[in-house]
């Protein structure tokens, strides 16, 4: 399994364009970070900017899974799902084909495991959870874990809820500001599954409603790209994940806030995998 912190260059659909201020403050701070970044062919729609929910799962440098991506909060808005095979087979991406219906979004990463919510059964009408999550380790070539669904969220993501630290230890986001009953379920799986866990947290009367976007960072290599708010949480965010990543430089991206206001961050319209490339195959936006 790749993790973010072995990859290398960032794809974006072209449909960020519609999105000025996050694609200039973006691909700024990427080019300034040293960071390779394309662009996704056919994905010149403002409705294609969330790469990382189509784009497969990368293994391997040359092994990827990809997977349907029909999810059922789009069965009335099928205009917001792009033609991803045709652009994996334009990257000339090797894919090994599954027929579960899967979001990038809602597979977080670590070495030897995969955290997602449990919102894949019922996307997949799984009757057998055990058989199904044998069938996803074989999948995966890792342990599966699975951590309840948020239902506040219709997408069922698990890369708003929590991201890989190190091995088997987990940032949690901050769920002790808002839904205490659900953080204890949350925590109940992870400690049982043995996860090591930390939490975000804002001490503060009423923390925004978009703070969990924080969490929705852009990690490649030993960089970490935070969405900036514009708000006071936007300091305290950045002290806490660069705590919680000391050999990480992390990055402020402003101007974030519409992006967030209609559903996703930085981790959502970004795909970032390890490829080997020419060292003058440089930042071509």
């Amino acid at each position: 399994m790749i993790c973010d912190y072995q990859t290398n260059k960032v794809y974006l659909a072209e449909g960020i364009k519609g999105y000025p201020r996050v694609a200039e403050n973006l691909l700024w701070a990427l080019n300034k970070e040293g960071v390779r970044t394309d662009y996704l062919p056919l994905s010149k729609s403002r409705k294609h900017v969330w790469a990382r929910d189509y784009m497969p799962i990368q293994l391997e440098e040359n092994k990827l899974v990809q997977y349907v991506y029909n999810p059922d909060y789009l069965k009335s808005a099928p205009e917001y799902i792009p033609p991803y095979q045709t652009i994996c087979r334009a990257l000339k991406l090797k894919t090994v084909k599954t027929p579960f219906v899967i979001d990038g979004g809602n597979v977080v990463k670590f070495k030897d495991c995969v955290l997602m919510t449990d919102k894949v059964l019922q996307e997949n009408c799984v009757r057998d959870e055990i058989g199904f999550r044998s069938v996803l380790e074989d999948l995966f070539e890792c342990d599966v874990f699975f951590i309840p669904w948020d239902r506040y969220e219709i997408f069922g993501h698990a890369d708003g809820m929590v991201r890989a630290i190190g091995q088997k230890r987990v940032l949690l986001n901050n769920y002790i500001d808002f839904d205490k009953n659900l953080r204890m379920e949350i925590l109940e799986r992870l400690v049982s599954a043995g996860f090591q866990v930390e939490e975000l947290h804002y001490d503060m009367p009423r923390p925004s409603r978009y703070s969990w976007a924080y969490l929705n960072f852009l990690q490649v290599r030993n960089r970490i790209f935070m969405p900036g708010l514009g708000i006071e949480e936007d300091h305290k965010a950045l002290e806490q994940i660069r705590a919680y990543y000391p050999n990480h430089r992390v990055v402020l991206v402003p101007g974030c806030e519409e992006l967030v206001r209609d559903g996703g961050a930085l981790n959502c319209i970004t795909w970032n995998i390890l490829q080997t490339e020419p060292e003058d195959d440089d930042l071509p936006m």
